[in-house]
């Protein structure tokens, strides 16, 4: 009887980018056939994106801080010595584990990292197994643990290719004019064929167990696309200025060729498999082919990841896949989860991926255990029992080396083992600040700074160790350990949490520490000085370095900065540029989105929130700013869905859209007739603001709140004045309100003066009722110029201006906050028609009032600056 199996398949770093145009010209067939037959979608990788790490969250479901992988080389068990990383730094189970416990056969073929071999049912070719010596006088015996059951090892290890049997035929498809190749300053070719020569093996190898052994699940992990990249994508076109004409002439090609090939390999396996097989092709991120390449690579650990996308690929096809349709908000956690269901086996709830329920036809719930990691019995795990000589593998750290990876280790082995521990422990922070845990990672940083921050000595400059530490630009009593990748995270979570007196300390940090590269610091910069208010010098800060190096996150941050202004349209233009740059980013759409609702542009809007959520699934401020404008087109079902799902998604409570929803509720029930954007009711808790510009009546309609049975929250401190005789009923935190608002729990069930520009800072978990005073300008401006001793007669232009802008803010203001309602109050109507402004307030408020006394709140003997 036919059995359902599973094929996973990981190209690192393939990139939609790259595969689009290769498909569209029929040049990548047998994955074209795969996305008909199912479906396909962004997959999101997470930080930082190290591959040995994100494989292993593929493998296991969990991140890192879990999982236990926490970079490219690990520590030998005795702590004497570094070593490429292995499988025993993976703590936890993985999916090949957990179907091994319960009787299925796995097969597992160059997956980073699996060595040493885990003794599971079925067979494990590790991620050593491809790795051999590039000259052909050196023999490549298969190390002790490479492959299980060790009875395979000798018919696999026959079918190794080695970088020396790379010939023409290989190379010319690829670089064609390879003859061109200066190979004693040029490693080009040398990297061609060992990158080739591995996957090759690689390849070989899961095709024979394909065809060879019975199986339920299988999984084969390429690094073909990721390493071509890394070797050529600066070759790649469009032509960058800084390269060579013959170099791109020579390698232009080469990226291409790797999909190619990886397409044909594809091709051969799908040949292998069955219909009741489900086959699923992924990346754990793609890889930068546009204007952010990197020609001179920044020593920092790790740096080639800086050319990582945020999203790779993913693609399935099987008997129970929905056929070519697209899925939306897949993460390479999710990978795992899915994996189990797939097979009806429960998630762990440790887990942190979901189960991708959107690529089945037909699926049931998913099942849920507290933990596999708790279950006893027997899961093909290894005994961590190591010969830490047996596991040297110098080719290997010099290949980590010559990518970029890891930096060379030091010759002293105390330096490098040294080196390795804070590179695991600056990982971790990462893995942290990727989850948004700002004071684990802020920990570790910290702890990385003052407690690991030993010396070069004198010692340390002689012999052949000496050029190499000036070459770097090192001295006697500077620090072994390179702390500035630590103040960079540092900075990047003083912003994140507003810690702006920190973010600047950072940034000084920073610059004194600045001798070996030049570090972009003009974001950061700039938030600081928005944080002071320098909002206009943050914006030409940025217009600075937009016209030195123009990118999509300068025009995206001047953007930002353009919205903090109220400049809308120019928001609009610089969200533009961004999405010029790089149209598959979601904070570039949301941003946009939101923009275009204060411009009233809800189609266009709509469109650019879905697309943030296309990107990114789980966003809850593309939900919710969909939902904003769903309501504004009259959707209130579909509406209420976004801001429900935004509520949902938020980790913190998402009161915007907690009001939102209650206001949609009541329009959907036909219980709100809206003036003034007001709600004639009572709410619990509510908040009555009085607001309106400086001299609009809004101490007089203090009083008649006060006068008619509403509490105020006044400290008295300002006395009653010529100016205003029957006092001003102000409260002095009010004033602060930018900087603390926690006071506002003492404003509930009472009414609080907010002057009209500081209305935007109220927090949105309460309800408001604003009764926003107005009064010609004229009028308020010669009352003000009167209360400050000067001529009233004469009516500033500018201030006149400022005013009008302010009152247009307020209209912004009020219809993007949904737990605000507002109803407007000319001050001449107090006057002249009380008993109508009266009934309105009163109405408003929801309240019983004393219409009474407040009526003899009004004295028209007051009225003394007319226009």
């Amino acid at each position: 009887m036919k059995k359902n199996k599973v094929l996973l398949i990981g190209w690192d770093a393939a990139d939609w980018k790259t595969i689009w145009p290769l498909i569209a010209k029929g040049e990548m067939p047998a994955l074209k056939k795969l996305i008909s037959k199912g479906v396909y979608g962004n997959m999101s990788t997470m930080n930082p994106p190290y591959s040995p790490m994100l494989w292993s969250s593929v493998a296991t479901g969990k991140t890192p801080d879990k999982h236990g992988v926490l970079g490219f080389i690990e520590l030998m068990p005795n702590k004497n010595g570094i070593r490429p990383v292995t499988a025993n730094s993976r703590k936890v189970k993985a999916v090949w584990n957990i179907l091994h416990h319960k009787g299925f056969k796995s097969n597992l073929v160059g997956w980073w990292p699996s060595y040493p071999a885990e003794p599971i049912n079925g067979v494990v070719v590790s991620d050593k197994f491809q790795k051999v010596s590039a000259d052909p006088k050196k023999k490549s015996p298969l190390l002790e643990g490479t492959i299980h059951p060790k009875s395979l090892s000798k018919g696999l290890s026959d079918l190794r290719m080695f970088p020396y049997e790379v010939t023409e035929a290989h190379i010319l498809p690829c670089i064609p004019k390879a003859s061109e190749i200066d190979q004693d300053n040029d490693r080009g070719l040398s990297s061609f064929a060992r990158i080739l020569a591995e996957n090759t093996s690689v390849h070989a190898a899961a095709t024979n167990l394909l065809r060879t052994t019975e199986w339920d699940f299988m999984a084969v992990y390429y690094d073909l696309i990721d390493h071509f990249c890394h070797a050529f994508m600066k070759f790649h076109p469009p032509k960058l200025n800084a390269v060579p004409q013959h170099l791109f002439d020579i390698y232009k090609d080469a990226v291409i060729s790797a999909y190619k090939i990886q397409d044909m390999m594809l091709e051969r396996t799908m040949q292998l498999v069955d219909d009741d097989t489900t086959i699923i092709v992924m990346s754990d991120h793609g890889f930068e082919s546009g204007y952010k390449r990197i020609l001179k690579m920044p020593k920092y650990p790790a740096a080639p990841a800086l050319e990582h996308r945020q999203f790779g690929i993913f693609v399935a096809a099987g008997p129970n896949i929905k056929q070519n349709e697209k899925v939306f908000g897949l993460s390479l956690i999710d990978i795992a989860p899915t994996l189990l269901h797939m097979f009806n086996l429960p998630i762990g709830e440790d887990m942190d991926g979901k189960v991708a329920l959107d690529i089945f036809k037909k699926s049931n719930q998913p099942r849920y255990i507290e933990s596999w990691e708790t279950v006893e019995g027997d899961f093909g795990q290894l005994e961590n029992v190591d010969e830490p000589n047996a596991l040297d593998d110098e080719e290997t750290l010099q290949q980590l080396v010559e990518l970029g990876y890891i930096q060379k280790p030091d010759e002293k082995i105390e330096i490098a083992i040294l080196k390795t521990k804070c590179d695991l422990k600056h990982n971790l922070a990462r893995v942290f600040l990727g989850k948004k845990d700002f004071e684990s990672s802020k920990e570790i940083l910290l702890e990385l700074i003052h407690d690991v921050y030993p010396k070069y000595q004198e010692s340390d400059f002689e012999g052949k160790n000496a050029e190499s530490l000036t070459k770097q630009g090192f001295k006697v009593g500077d620090s072994v350990i390179d702390i500035i990748p630590y103040y960079m995270d540092l900075l990047t979570i003083a912003l994140n949490q507003s810690q702006f007196e920190n973010a600047e300390k950072y940034l000084y940090q920073l610059r004194t520490l600045d001798k070996k590269f030049e570090i972009n610091t003009y974001f950061a910069e700039a938030k600081i000085l928005v944080s002071k208010g320098q909002v206009h010098k943050a914006l030409k800060l940025l217009q600075i370095a937009k016209n030195r190096k123009p990118n999509a996150e300068v025009w995206y941050q001047i953007g930002k900065i353009h919205v903090q202004l109220d400049q809308f349209k120019e928001a609009k233009a610089s969200f533009e540029k961004a999405l010029e740059f790089e149209i598959d980013r979601a904070k570039f759409h949301q941003a946009m989105a939101a923009v275009l609702m204060r411009l009233n542009e809800y189609e266009e809007a709509a469109e650019h929130a879905l697309t943030a959520i296309e990107l990114v699934k789980y966003y809850p401020e593309a939900h919710y700013v969909l939902g904003e404008a769903l309501e504004k087109l009259g959707d209130l079902e579909n509406a209420k869905i976004a801001y429900e799902t935004a509520s949902k998604l938020k980790p913190v409570e998402h009161k915007r859209a907690e009001k939102a929803i209650e206001n949609i509720e009541e329009k959907l029930i036909g219980t709100n007739e809206f003036v003034d954007k007001a709600e004639y009711k009572h709410r619990k808790d509510q908040i009555v603001i009085v607001s309106g510009l400086p001299r609009s009546g809004t101490s007089v309609m203090m009083q008649m709140l006060h006068k008619g049975g509403v509490e105020v929250l006044t400290d008295d401190n300002r006395k009653p004045d010529e100016s205003n005789p029957k006092g001003y009923y102000e409260f002095d935190p009010v004033m602060a309100i930018h900087k603390d608002n926690s006071w506002l729990e003492q404003a509930q069930n009472k009414s609080v003066k907010v002057v009209a520009p500081l209305l935007k800072f109220l927090d949105p978990k309460y309800r408001y009722k604003v009764i926003f005073m107005t009064r010609d300008l004229t009028e308020v401006i010669k009352s003000q110029q009167k209360m400050i001793g000067k001529n009233p007669d004469v009516l500033p232009v500018k201030l006149y201006e400022a005013y009008n802008k302010h009152l247009e803010k307020v209209e912004l203001w009020k219809n993007k906050e949904p737990g605000v309602e507002i109803i407007y109050i000319n001050y001449k109507d107090v006057l002249n028609q009380t008993s109508e402004v009266i009934d309105k307030v009163v109405s408003f408020v929801g309240l019983d009032m004393n219409t009474s006394a407040m009526s003899k709140c009004v004295d028209k003997s007051l009225y003394r600056n007319k226009s």
